[in-house]
């Protein structure tokens, strides 16, 4: 789980076989998803085989405690969640891998933190269900390869646990309703982890949208470029198992990191949400070309077929008339940008770098920079910034990402994104896909809130004191 490879033997697992049963079980929840997405069935199918008699989890929230925390996955990215997380005084009471050397290191820096040692859970691909069946578990943090998390998060909701879990939150149509039914039938959260939503330019700018800035808002644009070639083809870690990925779909496959952040200025389902999505992509080239050169002659990974288009843009519409672009490229050499866009009738912002225009600032049309509203600094940062910028983890933003989530447990707040948002921003990665096989046809979004997306105005985020 989120582990490099290990020797096989009885009873231990190598990643590569971890993900591969991961990958079995999510073809196997997809399918039943590819007949639920065509356009002119959509409607229909939604209201048939979608809607469920439970309440609703919209504004609902946590049980007020000092919530006692699991992870499962502590290789690269669930170690920096950890580390964050103790930095945020978590208390953390248990760790599950399949590799034991990464459960071990996890642990150490727990008691390193001043707690005691934490129960470790080893033994196989399964060992997390032993762990959910402990009852001095609030919450779970999920960190592990894609195709686990639905698996996983509906486990821990189904012991009574709230969940988190990395991004992309799930992979198939089927996962997204099933998280959102679990969800509503256990009353329990599903966050996905999307810390860009914690980022300094994306609140500050969230609460100059609220604040009107930027007038009506008409478009926004996000975006993950960044070359992971090198990562892709590593011998550890995510080039393990992320490669794959592209050999298996041709459409974006990680976009939340551009797309929340301007979900959160559009309102999206709090007032608006997603209406129908068109989707096309490039050739592939960029995976051939790095191992042409970067392999050696024999290697296995020179017999892959890769499918994922090195560039997929797709255009979103939603309910109320606004367009969303959504990027994703990681097989090409570019400089890292999630290019962050919103704008409105009053003014625009775009990022990388920061940069602001509003109607009448200048006679030049010249951009300024996102200094010059330093008063529009979120009280997070304002509070929080300095030490979550000691800490790292992307600038800070995971830091924050896990105080205000431990903030909103300890104070039985609802969480800033709910389960909606996680199935609503997956999504886009299966739709992508499925428009891109249609010849970029038009292919209409679920709306997983049943029609309740009325009942709020704003994100929680924008809000905060």
């Amino acid at each position: 789980m989120n582990s490099d490879q290990q020797n096989l033997g009885s009873g231990h697992w190598s990643r590569r076989k971890f993900v591969q049963v991961g990958a079995a079980s999510a073809v196997s929840l997809g399918a039943m998803s590819l007949s639920a997405i065509n356009p002119a069935q959509a409607n229909a199918e939604d209201a048939t085989a979608t809607v469920t008699t439970h309440g609703s989890m919209i504004d609902v929230p946590f049980e007020k405690r000092n919530p006692r925390v699991a992870f499962i996955g502590t290789g690269g990215r669930g170690t920096n969640l950890l580390e964050n997380l103790l930095a945020a005084d978590g208390q953390v009471v248990a760790l599950c891998d399949i590799v034991q050397e990464h459960a071990d290191r996890a642990a150490s820096l727990v008691v390193k933190a001043g707690q005691a040692k934490p129960q470790l859970f080893t033994d196989g691909p399964y060992a997390f269900e032993t762990m959910l069946g402990r009852k001095d578990i609030d919450l779970v943090l999920v960190a592990t390869p894609w195709s686990w998390h639905a698996e996983m998060a509906i486990a821990a909701m189904k012991q009574g646990k709230d969940v988190c879990i990395e991004v992309p939150g799930v992979v198939t149509l089927e996962e997204c309703w099933q998280i959102v039914k679990t969800s509503e039938e256990t009353r329990k959260q599903c966050v996905m982890l999307e810390n860009c939503c914690y980022g300094y330019n994306e609140t500050l700018i969230l609460r100059m949208v609220h604040d009107g800035k930027f007038g009506d808002l008409l478009y926004g644009e996000g975006a993950y470029l960044h070359d992971l070639r090198s990562e892709l083809f590593s011998d550890r870690g995510e080039g393990l198992w992320r490669r794959a990925e592209h050999t298996m779909r041709d459409g974006n496959l990680y976009p939340s990191h551009g797309l929340g952040p301007v979900a959160n200025y559009m309102s999206m389902q709090r007032g608006d949400r997603f209406g129908y999505l068109v989707s096309m992509s490039t050739p592939q080239r960029g995976l051939d070309e790095y191992r042409k050169h970067h392999l050696k002659t024999g290697d296995p990974r020179m017999e892959e077929r890769y499918v994922t288009g090195d560039m997929n843009t797709s255009l979103i519409k939603t309910a109320k008339g606004l367009t969303i672009t959504v990027k994703h490229a990681v097989s090409t050499p570019h400089p890292y940008d999630r290019i962050n866009l919103i704008a409105g009738t009053k003014g625009i912002f775009e990022d990388y770098p920061p940069r602001i225009y509003l109607d009448g600032q200048n006679k030049d049309e010249s951009y300024r920079s996102i200094d010059t509203w330093k008063q529009y600094a979120h009280p997070l940062w304002q509070k929080e910034g300095e030490l979550a910028a000691k800490i790292g983890g992307h600038g800070g933003m995971d830091y924050l990402m896990l105080y205000r989530l431990l903030q909103c447990v300890r104070e039985g707040l609802p969480p800033d994104m709910d389960v909606y948002d996680a199935a609503s921003w997956s999504a886009v990665g299966p739709l992508s896909v499925t428009s891109v096989s249609r010849g970029s046809a038009p292919v209409e979004f679920p709306d997983f809130t049943q029609a309740r997306w009325m009942q709020r105005n704003v994100s929680a985020i924008a809000t905060q004191g």
